[in-house]
């Protein structure tokens, strides 16, 4: 049996998390996030990370905006999530000489990949959507609280991790699984988007390890 027959019958944020398990582990053991973590990468490391997450959340947040005609994407855009602007105040922060500029393959094929989605099929933004803003509000939360202590800003530069308009995360992530399960979507459509999870959490770790093959210039 397949992961996606295993999560056939499950409520789509359900089917979304189980089917995703094992590309979700793979990225979070990831050696660069494992360096993060350990408050063992630089201002330089974590800097690069921020740039390449800047192509993927500015790449998103266009398409999304874009795409609020369609019932899905609608469903969970709201502006509360949205990055960028937390991101180039970030960047303002670890990056002094103002350049957003970034020579990655995998933040370029994520972008790709981003836009092809939003062509083949405007729901499948939700699984790019779900993988990265709830990520930003589970396990990010303690990656901010962790750069926080290790370099120690007192809240500087890290404002990605900060959502002023979502006081309880708990409750809006309840909310949030519940409104993508009220979408509706058919097996073949639910199948589908949790394959594009899936390779959302692949497009991750893609970044992971690309930053991975540079950790010994990142050493803390």
């Amino acid at each position: 049996m397949t992961v996606l027959d295993q999560t056939a019958d499950l409520a789509l944020s359900a089917a979304m998390r189980e089917g995703s398990r094992a590309e979700h582990q793979a990225a979070e053991d990831s050696s660069f996030m494992s360096e993060l973590l350990g408050g063992r990468v630089n201002e330089r490391g974590y800097a690069d990370y921020l740039l390449r997450l800047r192509v993927v959340y500015a790449t998103m947040e266009e398409i999304v905006d874009a795409h609020r005609d369609d019932a899905a994407v609608a469903a969970v855009a709201d502006t509360a999530l949205v990055r960028l602007a937390a991101i180039d105040a970030d960047l303002d922060h670890w990056v002094t000489d103002g350049d957003r500029s970034v020579d990655s393959p995998a933040a370029a094929a994520y972008r790709q990949r981003l836009l092809d989605a939003a062509a083949e099929w405007p729901a499948l933004l939700v699984a790019h959507h779900y993988t990265r803003y709830l990520g930003d509000l589970s396990g990010g939360q303690a990656i901010g609280r962790i750069l926080d202590r290790t370099f120690e800003l007192d809240g500087a530069g890290i404002a990605f991790y900060a959502f002023p308009e979502i006081p309880k995360p708990k409750v809006y992530k309840d909310g949030y699984r519940a409104r993508l399960d009220a979408l509706g979507l058919d097996a073949g459509q639910q199948e589908r988007v949790v394959t594009e999870v899936r390779t959302a959490f692949q497009l991750n770790q893609a970044l992971f390890a690309e930053l991975g093959r540079h950790l010994p210039s990142y050493a803390r």
